[in-house]
């Protein structure tokens, strides 16, 4: 079974959803892959933490929910909020060198646990060593846009499958999640598709 979920570093439902995904997915045969999604693509203007949008949003929907869930989340003071393309094409290089799942965890807590600001080369590059990775490949493959076209053929996938929030998570090609999951649902879900298929005999492939 594969999940696949679509998100960005910008938005705090997706550091939400880690926990009720991974408990869902805690002792299963199951890969999981995340994918990125840029919520506001250059040039179009990203969002002002001292806005109303973003202080309403997180009054009356963000602070409460991670306060329910027990995460410790703020609103980064990072003004305007930064773009991602260079976060996820440093994903990409995380991911070909096989540190894509850690990568992705400390990118979502450096912006809303550390209050980084993850579009900046020089804190990407910090993180990354911090991960392990090799920080001076790490910053020339940003630099020289290497990941650039792994990065665009992402987002037409996003595209393709009609992608128009995060998180998004897609079970098998075909069960689609819009939104933070709750673990339980989310595991009775994948309970259900991991069941065996029955015939008419009552038995599987007769």
């Amino acid at each position: 079974m594969k999940i696949q979920i679509w998100s960005d570093y910008v938005c705090p439902f997706c550091l939400l959803a880690k926990g009720p995904i991974q408990e869902a997915v805690a002792g299963r045969d199951v890969e999981v892959e995340w994918m990125p999604f840029e919520l506001r693509p250059e040039p179009v203007p990203t969002l002002e933490p001292e806005g109303a949008y973003l202080q309403d949003i997180w009054k009356h929907t963000i602070h409460p929910m991670a306060e329910r869930m027990g995460v410790d989340i703020h609103l980064p003071d990072v003004s305007p909020q930064p773009y991602t393309r260079l976060a996820f094409e440093g994903y990409q290089y995380a991911r070909e060198h096989g540190d894509a799942e850690s990568y992705n965890d400390r990118l979502l807590r450096a912006f809303f646990e550390d209050g980084l600001d993850i579009g900046d080369l020089d804190v990407l590059t910090d993180l990354a060593a911090g991960l392990g990775l090799d920080a001076a490949e790490f910053r020339a493959a940003l630099l020289d846009g290497r990941y650039g076209e792994t990065h665009r053929a992402a987002l037409r996938q996003a595209h393709e499958l009609r992608i128009r929030s995060v998180p998004t998570i897609i079970i098998d090609g075909a069960h689609r999640i819009e939104g933070v999951p709750r673990a339980g649902a989310l595991r009775e879900l994948l309970d259900k598709l991991a069941e065996p298929v029955q015939t008419s005999c009552g038995v599987e492939g007769c």
